[in-house]
C-alpha cells in the first residue's frame, strides 16, 4: 500500500481516547472518525484528533482499511463481528472477550475472512519485558505482583480480566510450556466482582508461577521476577530496570560467585508501539505478536484462574 490506511476508533473513553489520538499523529494513517455512543465525548475526542465523529459504527464512511475497537469487554463479540466479515483489520482490547465461546467465534470470524486481529495486550510491547524475553531461556519459577488502586475503570470485569490477564499473557509466552493445573483465591473488596485475587499456575515442564493481582491497593506495584539455572531476573515495570543475578566460577575457588547487575532499560510508549506495530501488520500482512489465539489462549487460563476463585467460595 502506498496511500494512507482508512482508520477509525470505536469507543473512545479513557482508553480509545489515546487510540485516536496516536492514529492522529500518524503520517500514513488517516483517522476518519471516531465512534462512541455519547456523543459529547465523541465529538469532543474527534475535535482533539481533527476527525469526524459518529455515536454508531455504521455511520463510518467507506471504504475503512483498520479500526481500534476499544468498547467494553462484554460487547467485544458484538463490535467486531461486523468489522471482521467485512475484512477491516481489527485492533481489539484485551480481553478478546468476556467469555470463550465469544472469543472463539472472533478468531473464527478473523481467520475465514483472512482479516489481522491483533488483541491489546499492551505490556509486551512494554520494554522492559522485551528485553526480559530476550534473556529468558528456561524459567522454572516465575512470580508476578501487579496491584495499585482503586478507580472506577474497567468495572465491568474482575481484576483477573482487567489486571491479571496482562500477566497471565506474559507468563503463557516465557514459558512454552502447556498448563497442567491452576489453583487460585480471591474477593470482592469494592465492587461486586473479584478485586484482588491470587493463581498458582503449575506447568508440564515442571515449572511453577506464582500470580498477583490488586486493584485495591494503596501502593502502586508492578513487577516481574523469573528463576532459571543460569540466574534471577526481577523485571520493575514502573522503574524500567532488570535486576539480574547470575552464578560465575571464579578460579581456585570450589563454587562459583553471585554476581549481581542492574540494567537500565529504555523507556518507549508501548500503546504507541503497539499501535505501530498494528499498522505495520496492516500493511505487510505479517502476524501480529499477540493475535487472535494467543489472546484467546490467555482469556481461556484467565477463565480457569476465575473458576478455580469460585469453588473455594
Amino acid at each position: 500500500m502506498t496511500n494512507k490506511l482508512r482508520v477509525a476508533v470505536v469507543g473512545v473513553g479513557y482508553l480509545g481516547r489515546f487510540h485516536a489520538l496516536i492514529y492522529s499523529r500518524m503520517p500514513d494513517v488517516d483517522l476518519v472518525g471516531i465512534v462512541d455512543p455519547d456523543a459529547d465525548r465523541a465529538n469532543t475526542v474527534a475535535a482533539e484528533a481533527g476527525c469526524a465523529a459518529f455515536t454508531t459504527a455504521a455511520e463510518l464512511p467507506e471504504p475503512l482499511d483498520a479500526v481500534s475497537i476499544v468498547a467494553p469487554t462484554t460487547v467485544h463479540l458484538e463490535v467486531a463481528a461486523p468489522f471482521l466479515r467485512q475484512g477491516v483489520h481489527t485492533m481489539l482490547e484485551k480481553p478478546i472477550a468476556a467469555a470463550r465461546e465469544e472469543g472463539e467465534e472472533i478468531v473464527r470470524l478473523a481467520e475465514q475472512s483472512g482479516t489481522i486481529l491483533q488483541i491489546g495486550h499492551l505490556e509486551r510491547f512494554n520494554a522492559g519485558i522485551m528485553a526480559l524475553a530476550q534473556r529468558i531461556s528456561a524459567p522454572r519459577y516465575l512470580e508476578a505482583q501487579r496491584m495499585g488502586g482503586f478507580t472506577e475503570r474497567a468495572t465491568d470485569v474482575d481484576v483477573v480480566s482487567d489486571l491479571m490477564i496482562h500477566d497471565i499473557d506474559i507468563i503463557l509466552s516465557l514459558m512454552g510450556s502447556p498448563i497442567q493445573q491452576i489453583r487460585a483465591i480471591g474477593t470482592p473488596v469494592l465492587t461486586e466482582h473479584v478485586d484482588i485475587a491470587s493463581a498458582r499456575l503449575e506447568f508440564a515442564n515442571g515449572a511453577v508461577a506464582n500470580v498477583v493481582a490488586s486493584r485495591v491497593s494503596d501502593k502502586k506495584t508492578r513487577r516481574i521476577r523469573v528463576f532459571q539455572p543460569s540466574g534471577y531476573f526481577s523485571l520493575d515495570f514502573i522503574e524500567q530496570t532488570i535486576d539480574v543475578a547470575y552464578p560465575k566460577a571464579v578460579q581456585g575457588i570450589e563454587r562459583p560467585e553471585i554476581v549481581r547487575e542492574r540494567i537500565s532499560v529504555e523507556p518507549v510508549k508501548p500503546l504507541d508501539r503497539e499501535l505501530e506495530a498494528f499498522i505495520d501488520c496492516v500493511r505487510t500482512s505479517r502476524a501480529p505478536l499477540v493475535d487472535g489465539r494467543v489472546g484467546l489462549e490467555a482469556l481461556k487460563v484467565a477463565l480457569e484462574v476465575q473458576s478455580s476463585i469460585r469453588t473455594q467460595w
